[in-house]
This record gives C-alpha cells, structure tokens and sequence, in this order.
C-alpha cells in the first residue's frame, strides 16, 4: 500500500516558500532533516527546538507555515503543544514526526489538531513531500499509518454514524481523505467552492472534527474511505 499522498515536489504553486520549524531533541535527527531539505529550494528551516515548550514558542514567535513536530521529547507533551496552537488559531499546520506507530498516538494527534503523521521510518524524500501537503491545507499520513486506520474501522465494525451526513457530505468528505484541496473538490463536484467550504463546516460540525486530519482520521474508522479506493 503506497503512502497515501500525493507525490509532489516542495514547489509551493505561488511561489511562497513554505517556512518550517524543526523540534526534535536528538541533534542528529535535526541535521539529517535539515540537510535532506535544503535540497528543495522552496522549503526553507526557520527555526529550531529541542522540547516541547521551546517547539510552542518558536511556533508562537516565528509563525512557521509547518511545524515538524517530534511526539516524544522533554517538557511539555507534543500534543499539549498541538492544542495549544489549535486555541491561538495561528496559520501553522502541524505534522507530526514519530518513531511510534501505535493507534492510540495516531487518533489523539489527529484528534488534538495535527495535520498528518509522519512515521521517523519513511524515506528522507518523503519529509518535503509531506511538509508541502501540509503547508497547502491537506493532510499527510505515512501508508503503516493509514493502513492502521483501515484494519481499525474494519475490526471495530465502523460504519455507524455515518447516517448524519448528507449523500453530498459523504462525497466531499471522501474526496477530503483523498487529499483534494477545496478548489479541487469544488472542480470535481462542479461546485463553487465557497459551496465546499460549507459543506466542510458542517462536516466538521457533525462528526466533532477540528481539522482536516481528524476528519480524514474518521471517514478511515467510519468505513467511508476503503482500501480499494486508498486516496491518491
């Protein structure tokens, strides 16, 4: 099962260079991250943190389009400082750097507001890859992380629920999961996409999400996304 976003290169489509903050305690992980970004010319590392309280207030401070965000380092818990960032309601996404693979961190971070969840396993190319579909508003998940989700909704029998939302709701909410920005949902609904915004508030209303991953992280659980039709 491959990765399930999509393959791009870090070119931001306006030009803009994507801003990223790099918090992982361990010096080396930093460097290695840093050195396999400096290959792509639209990313560019604005700051560094080495715990968790000194990650919040470098988001804070430097307001980074991407915070990588390590899940296990000293100080203040990594998703006290997804939380955090979800109350000040700042434009940073969040993606999440983990040498764990476990469910129960999977689902709290997306459920706290992080925006994807990178596995510390994944080819070094794939970090810029992931930053990129952070940065434009779509959520990346590593393919262990993704499959984990299906395995989960198909043992717990998920499905249910899903009845609240409406045939078009569902749609939209599919084309979510397959990484498509809102422009690109309302192309491929032939609809405006002022009407996609409104259908994402009410999903989000409905199913309890916060964020784009979360609500991805659900139609996985919910059965609303299936294996055969693995987002692109």
């Amino acid at each position: 099962m491959d990765n399930m976003q999509i393959r791009l290169s870090s070119h931001d489509v306006d030009g803009h260079k994507i801003s990223v903050v790099i918090a992982d305690d361990h010096p080396i992980v930093r460097n290695g991250i840093k050195n396999e970004l400096s290959h792509h010319e639209d990313i560019v590392v604005i700051g560094e943190a080495v715990n968790g309280d000194e990650s919040l207030q470098q988001a804070l401070r430097l307001q980074p389009d991407v915070l990588l965000l390590d899940i296990n380092m000293p100080g203040l818990r990594a998703i006290e400082v997804v939380r955090e960032l979800r109350k000040r309601e700042g434009k940073t996404k969040v993606l999440i750097l983990s040498a764990y693979g476990d469910l129960e961190y999977i689902l709290a971070m997306l459920k706290a507001g992080a925006n994807g969840y990178m596995l510390k396993d994944e080819e070094p190319s794939t970090i810029a890859d992931g930053i990129t579909k952070i940065s434009r508003g779509e959520t990346w998940l590593s393919a262990d992380v993704a499959t984990k989700l299906v395995f989960n909704s198909v043992r717990n029998g998920k499905g249910i629920g899903t009845s609240e939302l409406t045939a078009r709701e569902k749609e939209v909410l599919r084309l979510i999961a397959k990484g498509f920005d809102n422009l690109k949902i309302a192309d491929s609904l032939s609809i405006s996409e002022g009407t996609v915004k409104n259908h994402v508030s009410n999903i989000y209303n409905k199913i309890g999400a916060n964020s784009r991953a979360e609500a991805v992280a659900w139609a996985w659980q919910n059965g609303l996304v299936k294996s055969e039709e693995e987002p692109l």
